[in-house]
């Protein structure tokens, strides 16, 4: 034992703060791409120098980079960004490298692989901009041109015991924060903002900024907490096998609370709690893709737990196909298009194999939608079992809302669930053991 802390003192003794701006040689303050490709190397060659025990602080300053920053390895080490890195916008200089689908595919802007205990954090809110509105183009136009050869701002690949806080994550040119294969990941006090415009809702031209993620992880235990999204994707996104995961305290608006799109992956012990989601565009969003026609996958254990939902833009709760296209016809299925149920043309068809598996919303409120409450389809190859609405109650909705976008309140296909509490409306397809029908059926005994 004394050997062992010796040698933890020795490693405390010999850490440092290492100043990106004194020991890294970075230039604070200037936008010139042969600054941002200095800055971006500093970084590369910052993070690389890092030793268990070390530190990287970014001063209060602004730090313009260019992106491809890539490091392996961080083992108990800080990052401390007190200021702003800002990434270059100049897309013909970004660093690429060659794929099987692309020859030009681009590099992540911050990508860290296999990191263990792991901080980055800030001594107020640091913020990491990734200038995205370039990478966006012309409303429409932009997605045709680069489809999602875009860079994602921030990676952790393979990691181990991370914590995040603190920073503004601002402008991502695709995804915000990507997550994957992590095992004990905490996020707290972080937000997240991807916007083409200052209004308070999601226009068509601002939902033009496709892909915009904002939290999408996937690996075992994980918290997510006292967080703010605002973006024109999911929000917090589950995806791939996943297990274990805790997202809580979040004010969240955007395409959803979301866990999809899976294909043959299993996900199960989810739970999203106290979530606030101001003019939303989707709400509650669990969706399979095509990978679910040809091999089986699941979601199963799953709460959403007192979620409040103001005015939200399209559909308040989504439980079944993905609702998305993966090509240039932006109405194209895979499996259900976007443009369904407006277009008479359009299809969402529910993939053969994607099953639903003890599901429970307790406690949701639905304020003022301008949509009827939601879509609840499953196979019938394989039917959603044991789904619970728990007091999910809608109040305020549009006027004949029975007939907007469907016939019933809800489209509901191959669902065995059971309405009960406060719930109202009852899905069609649901047991109705709500307060009301009780105080009905006693009523009718009488």
């Amino acid at each position: 034992m004394r050997v062992l802390v010796l040698a933890l003192q020795l490693a405390l003794a010999q850490s440092r703060v290492y100043d990106f701006q004194v020991d890294g040689g970075a230039l604070p303050d200037d936008s010139a791409l042969a600054t941002a490709l200095k800055n971006g190397a500093a970084m590369n060659a910052s993070l690389a120098a890092l030793k268990p025990g070390d530190e990287l602080h970014i001063p209060n300053k602004t730090f313009h980079l260019m992106g491809g920053v890539v490091v392996e390895g961080l083992d108990s080490v800080v990052i401390r960004i007190d200021g702003t890195l800002k990434l270059n916008d100049d897309m013909s200089a970004w660093p690429r490298y060659p794929t099987s689908k692309r020859p030009d595919q681009v590099i992540d802007c911050f990508y860290l692989h296999k990191s263990v205990n792991l901080t980055i954090t800030s001594s107020g809110v640091g913020t990491l901009d990734g200038t995205g509105a370039t990478w966006w183009g012309i409303p429409g136009i932009g997605y045709l041109e680069r489809q999602e050869n875009r860079p994602k701002l921030l990676v952790l690949d393979g990691s181990k015991g991370v914590l995040v806080e603190n920073l503004r994550l601002i402008n991502s040119p695709y995804w915000t924060f990507w997550a994957k294969g992590s095992d004990g990941l905490e996020v707290r006090y972080v937000t997240i903002d991807a916007r083409r415009t200052s209004g308070d809702s999601h226009s068509t031209i601002d939902l033009t900024a496709f892909n915009t993620d904002g939290f999408d992880v996937a690996g075992t235990n994980v918290w997510i907490h006292d967080c703010t999204v605002w973006n024109q994707d999911d929000c917090v996104c589950v995806k791939g096998t996943s297990s274990n995961m805790l997202f809580e305290r979040i004010h969240a608006s955007g395409v959803g609370l979301t866990i999809g799109s899976i294909g043959h992956n299993v996900v199960r012990n989810i739970t999203f709690r106290n979530m606030t989601m101001h003019n939303t565009y989707k709400g509650i969003y669990m969706k399979f893709n095509g990978g679910a026609d040809t091999s089986p996958g699941i979601m199963e254990d799953v709460l959403y737990e007192d979620i409040v939902m103001e005015s939200p833009e399209q559909w308040p709760i989504w439980i079944g196909p993905a609702q998305q296209s993966d090509s240039l016809d932006l109405c194209a299925a895979h499996p259900c298009s976007i443009c369904w149920p407006e277009d008479p043309f359009a299809t969402c068809d529910s993939p053969a194999l994607g099953t639903f598996h003890n599901v429970t919303l307790r406690r949701v409120t639905i304020n003022s939608p301008k949509y009827s409450p939601g879509v609840l389809q499953a196979p019938a190859t394989s039917p959603a079992t044991n789904i619970t609405f728990d007091s999910v109650v809608v109040n305020d909705p549009p006027s004949g809302w029975q007939k907007i976008h469907q016939k019933e309140y809800y489209r509901c296909e191959n669902f065995d669930g059971v309405a009960t509490g406060d719930t109202t409306p009852v899905p069609p397809c649901f047991k109705d053991l709500t307060h009301a029908a009780l105080r009905r059926e006693r009523a009718a005994a009488l």
